[in-house]
């Protein structure tokens, strides 16, 4: 490699563009790890707004009942490298006697999909569906479609896009994002070589 080339990356690695963070220290801690490698930050709050912009969602079971599901709360989980995801379900329709409210639950891995720069939801695994207003019954008939419900609201939906000026200098350093961390404040988004 040309020595002005070495000379430009190194100094390229130093400097903080936009919300790219270029950490230089070797750690041992695994959620610090992430930081040994070039990476880009995505802070909760950015995470939440993102999801926000998909709902309200309805899901109708024809002839029985509608769920209108509502902006989830996310939770970061960094030792599962995953997500939670708790949002409010109003129930609704012919197979119930009035309006009732529950919760729905779910936790959900990242990936990040290079055609359209986005960060996705996948891997989604279905807590909970708690109505606690409705007879067993009911609930038992609204839990069979939790799972649909689960997928039908978070599944492949995007947390984050990265904007072509986000991936201007790892792409000009022949970097491309790999791995995506789960921690404490948000994700990191690791640059790995192109291959």
């Amino acid at each position: 490699m040309p020595m002005h080339r070495r000379s430009f990356l190194a100094a390229a690695m130093g400097l903080p563009l936009g919300r790219t963070a270029w950490a230089q220290s070797a750690n041992t801690d695994p959620e610090d790890a992430a930081q040994t490698q070039p990476g880009y930050k995505v802070s909760a709050a950015q995470l939440q707004a993102a999801v926000a912009q998909r709902f309200p969602v309805r899901y109708q079971v024809p002839s029985l009942l509608n769920l209108d599901v509502q902006a989830p709360l996310l939770t970061l989980l960094p030792t599962q490298n995953r997500l939670s995801a708790k949002m409010v379900v109003q129930a609704a329709g012919a197979a119930l006697s009035q309006n009732h409210e529950g919760t729905l639950e779910l936790e959900f891995a990242l990936r990040y999909e290079a055609t359209d720069r986005t960060v996705r939801a996948h891997k989604l695994r279905f807590k909970r569906l708690q109505f606690p207003t409705l007879q067993p019954s009911a609930v038992l008939l609204i839990s069979a479609y939790g799972q649909a419900l689960s997928e039908r609201t978070l599944l492949e939906v995007v947390v984050h896009r990265l904007r072509p000026q986000d991936l201007a200098l790892p792409d000009a350093m022949g970097l491309q994002p790999g791995s995506i961390t789960v921690t404490a404040e948000g994700l990191t988004i690791g640059f790995v070589p192109k291959g």
